[in-house]
């Protein structure tokens, strides 16, 4: 028998692993079709999208990124909490910026680029996550780029909002 030949897959256990994966896939879909930057796009190229999100799961407490890390993806929550922390070395404590739960994202600027994370994340409960690294939005850009350009525009709407709300909140205080 010829061991480097390839075996064939049953045509059960074929279609039953095939239909777990576009239940995966579709769930995926499912889930980035309602987060801002990705809200524009068509099925078709939220499943081209889909296929650069990598799955991550963090225990309660473990910490996702640190402040003055270097920036390299952003982070959609699919269950869980996160919480964003700021640490004021002069005053010795650790401010809440928010607390995030399901269909959440943070950590959008790494994305544009290697810049040091400005807040620690952390877990709160166990919690999973899609991740897109810039590495592989780079990719996108170079074999997709009008999915990329949309993509690209939300993310600096979004960036956008969030700095106008943060200038708010300062001028609060």
């Amino acid at each position: 028998m010829n061991r480097s030949a390839k075996k064939t897959p049953s045509p059960l256990w074929g279609n039953v692993f095939q239909s777990l994966m576009k239940h995966k896939d579709q769930t995926r879909i499912d889930l980035i079709s309602e987060i801002p930057i990705f809200q524009d796009l068509s099925r078709r190229e939220l499943r081209t999208v889909s296929e650069i999100l990598y799955d991550r799961t963090y225990e309660a407490g473990e910490d996702i990124f640190l402040a003055d890390q270097p920036g390299a993806a952003m982070f959609i929550i699919t269950s869980g909490k996160v919480t964003i922390l700021l640490d004021s070395e002069a005053e010795h404590q650790t401010t809440t910026l928010a607390e995030l739960g399901e269909g959440d994202f943070f950590g959008e600027i790494a994305l544009l680029d290697n810049s040091p994370r400005s807040a620690t994340a952390r877990a709160i409960t166990k919690t999973t996550m899609l991740a897109i690294f810039r590495a592989d939005l780079d990719k996108l850009i170079l074999n997709e780029p009008y999915i990329a350009a949309r993509i690209m525009r939300q993310l600096a709407i979004v960036i956008g909002m969030r700095l106008k709300e943060t200038n708010k909140q300062v001028a609060r205080l």
